[in-house]
């Protein structure tokens, strides 16, 4: 079934001549603050509990609110970006986003806090009008290079979102981390009405048609359904994780405040340098061998965090490996839905991200509550299932193929 050709145009071949190194790290610097938005609250979680103790009980609400918002904001604003000036979106959203930040930092109960970050996460989608971008301006040989060099600023965004968090509440409460991100947005809004192109728009769908035509694509490329299933299991695996580290490092033996938890995110930025290399090999070799390996390397973070509930360093190798295997299956996988559909890159980027984030979502909430049943091997039988699941599909898509 095609999603309505005639309403779309392929993007023109003019887009390629604002192709440079100084824009894509533009873009990439536009995915990672805008992105850090949504992982701001995880080391945040101790905090929080603290600050209304009558809600502990339901913490786990402030991240899940925050990826259902990401995923909601993919639906119905990401799409966008085929039918506007993605720059002018970009602008908007930023505008949006500090309203909801603002909100945040000045909330009264843990239900304003979540319904804040529920609006914050529908609003922080700007880092997907960003990559898109990427795709549409890199000439075809370079797109998963181009691809992976914004994914890189986005996934460091989401490593030190952490770490800044963790250091700004530490000195200065977790309402101030809140309050510097509005600032860091008021920064890069001025930055990008001076430096960012206007982006050509793929489609005259009205908007009504145009998300209704999201249907079609998930009906259309069995490769994107793979894809996205493929991604949002491993992505709940990595936020399975996260949040339950805040809590694990806040208890014995570690008894470590949010400082301590958002540093680790420092080392998971390693791992971020993956993701050039992993667009290279895409566009090289073809994602699917790559893709394998991630999963691996997932089951294999999950299986050294078995062993290392009470050990500093075992931690950090398993944030290491955990982080590559999370961020090369990502990269392969968007460089290969990109391929699919090149005058609807919005949409089709929409439709991984919502899967991606409707995961998320599912992984912290199921993280979080294994760790209340189970404590710290509870957290890890799930990131083992989800790799689990992970690997599944990717076989399944496989064998469908040959």
């Amino acid at each position: 079934m095609s999603a309505s050709p005639s309403a779309d145009r392929p993007a023109p071949d003019a887009a390629s001549t604002h192709y440079s190194r100084g824009l894509l790290l533009l873009l990439a610097t536009i995915a990672g603050v805008s992105v850090a938005n949504i992982y701001y609250n995880q080391p945040l979680l101790d905090s929080f509990r603290a600050s209304f103790p009558s809600q502990a009980s339901w913490i786990g609400a402030v991240p899940t609110a925050t990826q259902l918002g990401y995923a909601t904001g993919m639906l119905v604003l990401a799409p966008l970006g085929d039918r506007f000036d993605r720059r002018l979106l970009i602008l908007l959203q930023i505008a949006g986003l500090s309203v909801a930040l603002i909100a945040a930092a000045s909330a009264s109960s843990l239900a304003v806090l979540a319904v804040a970050s529920l609006a914050i996460g529908v609003l922080a989608t700007i880092a997907q009008q960003a990559v898109p971008f990427a795709a549409e301006i890199a000439p075809p040989a370079e797109r998963g290079h181009a691809v992976g060099t914004v994914m890189s600023g986005l996934l460091l965004g989401i490593l030190l979102a952490r770490t800044a968090a963790g250091f700004v509440a530490e000195y200065f409460g977790w309402r101030a981390v809140f309050g510097a991100s509005v600032a860091s947005l008021v920064a890069l809004a001025a930055l990008v009405a001076v430096r960012l192109p206007r982006s050509t728009p793929t489609s005259t769908l009205p908007y009504g048609k145009l998300l209704a035509s999201i249907w079609h694509l998930v009906v259309e490329l069995r490769g994107l359904r793979e894809a996205s299933a493929t991604g949002a299991a491993i992505f709940a695996a990595f936020s399975a994780f996260w949040p339950v580290l805040t809590l694990l490092l806040a208890g014995a033996p570690f008894h470590l405040g949010p400082q301590a938890a958002g540093l680790f995110g420092i080392v998971g930025a390693a791992g971020a340098l993956a993701a050039p290399y992993a667009g290279r090999f895409a566009d090289r070799r073809g994602p699917r061998t790559i893709i394998s390996i991630a999963i691996a390397l997932v089951a294999l973070a999950f299986a050294i965090f078995v062993l290392s509930g009470t050990s500093l360093g075992g931690l950090v190798v398993g944030v290491i490996v955990l982080d590559v295997g999370v961020q090369t299956a990502q990269i392969s996988n968007q460089s290969r839905i990109y391929a699919l559909k090149p005058d609807a890159r919005s949409r089709v980027n929409t439709v991984f991200m919502v899967c991606y984030f409707i995961g998320g979502a599912l992984g912290s909430s199921v993280g979080v509550a294994a760790w209340r049943i189970a404590g710290w091997h509870g957290m890890c039988a799930a990131g083992l299932l989800f790799a689990a699941l992970a690997g599944w599909s990717h076989h399944r898509g496989s064998h469908a193929r040959g």
